[in-house]
């Protein structure tokens, strides 16, 4: 089973797939960090059934620090129904078996500020290069600018905003597998705050790909899609 390794502050972590034996220990970080939060609402956490499928089907890594498991990251492959999000970004109802989802991350409070969702974004990444999927889809509350930016930071797109889990407003972001996306053409800045103009860019075919702060407001930057 391959490893990645690296340090936190003086410690040493390893990350690794993680597997059925590992369940309670998924649901002690899960707990941990539900009570750490202050807008649960950034947080839909996940059901056993849910992490054991992931488990199955390898789309599940770990950070263990002295053999503890201290964060995790969890891909999984939705059920396929109207509710899909291949569906918010267009795709048609023959490619959805090959769309994977980002689902969630969880880093203990001991272990925060080293960037860790960061790291285990890339590592799903490379898995995700090595696989037979086309497309990876997540979802992201407006204002969430911490998985915003790490959904960002993966090359992931908005596709769509609209309101989701029990009418819950979210972006939803995707990637093309095995494609780059070709830069170019106009852009615009809108305030996060301003759904409809956001909604109105992302029916017209446009897609967003950044984040930016300026003197306390929030934009989000949209990019013409071109063929992406």
């Amino acid at each position: 089973m391959k490893e990645w390794k690296g340090m936190l502050g003086e410690k040493e972590y390893v990350v690794r797939e993680l597997t059925i034996d590992h369940v309670d220990d998924i649901f002690r970080i899960q707990d941990i960090v539900l009570g750490s939060l202050e807008n649960n609402d950034f947080l839909s956490p996940l059901t056993k059934e849910e992490y054991e499928g992931s488990i199955a089907n390898r789309l599940m890594v770990g950070v263990f620090v002295e053999e503890e498991l201290i964060a995790f990251r969890a891909l999984a492959l939705p059920e396929i129904d109207e509710h899909h999000l291949g569906f918010d970004i267009g795709l048609k109802a023959e490619q959805l078996d090959k769309v994977v989802y980002q689902e969630i991350t969880n880093v203990h409070p001991d272990y925060r500020g080293f960037g860790l969702q960061k790291k285990l974004g890339l590592i799903v990444m490379e898995l995700l290069d090595a696989s037979p999927y086309s497309h990876v889809c997540a979802t992201v509350a407006p204002f969430n600018i911490a998985s915003l930016k790490d959904k960002l930071s993966q090359g992931m797109v908005i596709g769509a905003l609209k309101k989701k889990y029990a009418n819950m407003l979210r972006y939803v972001f995707y990637k093309k597998l095995h494609e780059d996306r070709k830069l170019g053409g106009e852009v615009l800045e809108v305030k996060m705050e301003d759904t409809e103009k956001q909604q109105q860019l992302l029916a017209e075919g446009w897609i967003g790909t950044s984040v930016m702060q300026k003197e306390d407001v929030w934009y989000v930057t949209y990019d013409e899609k071109g063929t992406y």
